[in-house]
C-alpha cells in the first residue's frame, strides 16, 4: 500500500494562553495528544471514549475534558496511550475519509485550516487508491471534493 499523506503539522487548541490538546487526522483516524503533568503514569488515568464523546483526566479528579466529538467513532477500534509525557488518543473515524473541521464540538479550526484538510485528505484517498502514481505536487484548483464521497465514496480503502 502506498505511504499515507501525513498531516502537515498538529492543529492546536489553546485556552488561557497554554495548549490543552493538539490534534490531527488521516483518512481513517483522528489522533488526539495532550500534555500531562511529569510523573503521571497510564494506570494514574482515565480515558473513557464513547461513540460521540470523550471524557479523560486523573483519577480521582474531575475530568480535564468531557465534551461531545465532532463526529462518531468506533469504539472498539479506538484506544489511548501514554508516551513520553503526553496522553495519544486514537479514534477510529466511524465515516472514513470525512474530514473533521476539529476533535471537539465547538473547538473548529478556521475555515481556510478545514479546507486544506480536506485537500490534504483527498490526496491521501487518491494515493492509495492509486499507489503506483506520484501525487505529491497535486494541487487542486478551487475548492476540493469530499474525500469520502467523491466518485462513489471510498469503496474499499478506508479503515
Amino acid at each position: 500500500m502506498a505511504e499515507r499523506l501525513a498531516p502537515s503539522a498538529r492543529h492546536t487548541f489553546e485556552h488561557g494562553g497554554r495548549t490543552v490538546y493538539e490534534w490531527d487526522q488521516t483518512l481513517a483516524e483522528v489522533n488526539v495528544y495532550v500534555p500531562v503533568p511529569p510523573g503521571v503514569r497510564a494506570r494514574d488515568m482515565f480515558c473513557d471514549i464513547d461513540r460521540t464523546h470523550l471524557r479523560f483526566g486523573l483519577k480521582g479528579n474531575p475530568p480535564f475534558l468531557d465534551l461531545d466529538l465532532m463526529a462518531p467513532v468506533k469504539v472498539s477500534e479506538s484506544v489511548w496511550t501514554l508516551e513520553d509525557g503526553e496522553l495519544h488518543i486514537s479514534l477510529t473515524k466511524l465515516e472514513a475519509g470525512e474530514s473533521w473541521p476539529a476533535v471537539i464540538r465547538g473547538h473548529e479550526v478556521d475555515v481556510v485550516t478545514q479546507q486544506q484538510e480536506q485537500q490534504r485528505l483527498m490526496l491521501e484517498r487518491f494515493q492509495r487508491e492509486h499507489p503506483g502514481f506520484d501525487f505529491s505536487q497535486a494541487k487542486f484548483n478551487g475548492e476540493a471534493p469530499n474525500p469520502r464521497t467523491f466518485l462513489g465514496g471510498m469503496g474499499g480503502a478506508g479503515g
